[in-house]
């Protein structure tokens, strides 16, 4: 029985993440295509790709009052997020949105407190934290297998040139706010804390195609004592991590590591009488990450959202806890900026947040 009946909103490169976990499912029908900056060609290309009987339209309010539309699908680039968030939200729909939230920190401000007026529920694809891998590390870190976490440090290097468009032409850090909050949100998921403050340094490499800052360095500090260290590269060639990170979490007895693509693995200290220059260590049996549906994990997200919503249940990236992973990207970036530690909450006191 359907109970999604979505629209899907933008037509561009993410629509193929998003489409084919939202058709496979048998409660949701996708109703419409609204392509409000390109108008209808690209919406019309993605309806016969996917073998579509729906319409296309330019208009989200005349396609939500059209169709009967309860579910938004936000997939549009994060200049527009707050447009068709207050547009959908008030017009009664759920709301799915791609990351991050929105471009500004004022911005998603207003998208959390029209979810809220509105009495329904803005969700944020934060696809990189429903990778098996990182829900298998974060198990055997819950379980208390390595201890206490206290230094998590992940990398990530990747090239990919496929982008194009408004990330490379326009952001000022496509890096921090269009990838890195991925691996941010994924840091908050691990640690099970919030930050408190962060040091960054961004910067464009010499071989960068991007016009904004394509690599960063970030140390954070959260409210439980851990220290979260990011380093990151979007012009890297050779060499290179998965989307996912490589991670390290060193505990209080040990440490666990992922290459973003396998299973976690860890060590720990084997605690003796004699004295040694280094402690002997054992192999922890680990939890086991389940096999990966695609290397995005859209489907995982997909799944996981939409199975929260339809048990009204208030799904992990909810726009109102989202809001601190994209907190942490515009802390990043006002550190690098002004060149000093930022405490996050200096943002939200002049945020009201």
């Amino acid at each position: 029985m359907t109970r999604f009946r979505v629209l899907a909103v933008g037509a561009g490169m993410a629509v193929d993440f998003w489409l084919p976990p939202l058709c496979a499912r048998k409660d949701v029908e996708i109703v419409g295509i609204v392509e409000i900056e390109a108008g209808r060609e690209r919406a019309e290309a993605a309806l016969t790709k996917y073998e579509l009987a729906c319409g296309v339209y330019t208009d989200l309010s005349e396609a939500i009052a059209q169709t009967g539309a309860n579910l938004v699908a936000n997939i549009t680039p994060p200049l527009v997020h707050r447009q068709v968030a207050e547009t959908a939200l008030y017009a009664g729909c759920d709301v799915l949105g791609e990351k991050p939230l929105a471009e500004s920190l004022e911005d998603a401000q207003a998208i959390v407190d029209a979810a809220r007026a509105a009495g329904r529920q803005y969700v944020v694809m934060q696809n990189r934290r429903y990778a098996p891998g990182l829900r298998a590390l974060r198990a055997g870190i819950a379980a208390g297998l390595i201890g206490r976490p206290t230094f998590v440090t992940s990398d990530m290097f990747l090239a990919p040139h496929h982008y194009g468009g408004f990330r490379e032409e326009e952001m000022a850090s496509p890096l921090l706010l269009d990838m890195a909050i991925h691996t941010f949100d994924q840091a908050r998921y691990l640690i099970g804390s919030n930050p408190v403050a962060v040091t960054c340094h961004e910067f464009n490499p010499e071989s960068s195609w991007y016009a904004g800052n394509a690599a960063a360095t970030c140390h954070f500090e959260f409210a439980n004592g851990t220290v979260f260290s990011y380093r990151g590269c979007w012009v890297s060639e050779g060499c290179t991590t998965s989307f996912d990170s490589a991670w390290r979490v060193t505990g209080t007895e040990g440490n666990a590591l992922w290459d973003g693509v396998g299973q976690p693995h860890a060590e720990v200290a084997v605690r003796t009488s004699e004295e040694t220059y280094f402690l002997p260590t054992k192999a922890v049996a680990w939890p086991e990450a389940a096999q990966a549906r695609d290397f995005t994990h859209h489907a995982e997200a997909i799944d996981a959202m939409l199975d929260t919503l339809a048990a009204d249940d208030i799904p992990e990236t909810d726009c109102s806890d989202n809001l601190t992973s994209l907190l942490m990207t515009f802390a990043a970036i006002e550190s690098a900026r002004s060149g000093r530690t930022v405490r996050l909450d200096e943002l939200t006191d002049s945020n009201r947040m």
